[in-house]
């Protein structure tokens, strides 16, 4: 067995879809999905293409995004290692309007339909699994979605950054365009909030990158009613 093979089959190993998977299973496995390498920018699923497919993400971000009637972007997920995602009309998940692109340097072990089925049928837990999987991307989905709905455009920015942040002092590797495309406005309206940030303290402003100088201010105005 090769390098490769066994560092795919370690991966998927590790992907809580596969916990209770046996070494057999695991080399079925390693031949039924294939692995593609994407570089930043790369759309690599397309609103519209109707071939059911399972990703897996073994490294690097994936943003999955939708067009507002006017062309922007509105991104509905960001995700990061270890994602599941894709066109599975099997486990009512489906990607609609949406397309997958590579944020980061991305490498993705990917299964075809009838790969998936064969192991639903062998594993029943699986799909418990991938409901699971899709019931929490719904959920996020729908809560973005009031977010934009009800709240302003301040506390939709500080809130992102707080959730970008994962509780560290810096948001980094994000344009002022793709904060913009996350919380579904302009990027010159993000530009604009930011500064007012900035001039009270709140952040510090650099390519790329955004320091936290005040959470607990940044935390008051998300939850102001």
């Amino acid at each position: 067995m090769g390098y490769a093979s066994r560092d795919k089959i370690a991966y998927l190993s590790e992907n809580d879809l596969f916990q209770d998977f046996s070494r057999q299973e695991m080399l079925q496995m390693e031949r039924r999905t294939t692995m593609r390498t994407c570089e930043p920018g790369r759309i690599f699923y397309q609103a519209g293409e109707t071939a059911e497919t399972l990703y897996i993400l073994k490294e690097g971000t994936v943003h999955l995004y939708r067009l507002t009637p006017d062309g922007r972007k509105l991104i509905v997920a960001t995700l990061e290692k270890g994602a599941v995602f894709g066109e599975l009309a099997l486990v009512g998940q489906r990607m609609h309007s949406t397309f997958a692109e590579a944020a980061t340097n991305a490498r993705i072990c990917i299964m075809g339909r009838t790969e998936v089925k064969q192991l639903l049928l062998a594993k029943p837990q699986m799909a418990l699994r991938l409901l699971k999987i899709v019931g929490e991307r719904l959920h996020q989905t729908e809560r973005q979605l009031e977010q934009m709905a009800f709240n302003s455009i301040s506390r939709r920015l500080a809130r992102k950054l707080l959730e970008l942040s994962y509780g560290r002092h810096t948001v980094e590797g994000y344009s002022h365009q793709e904060l913009a495309d996350m919380i579904g406005t302009y990027r010159e309206t993000v530009t604009a909030t930011l500064n007012d940030f900035k001039a009270q303290r709140m952040i510090a402003v650099g390519r790329k990158h955004i320091d936290i100088l005040d959470r607990d201010r940044l935390e008051m105005l998300v939850s102001e009613l």
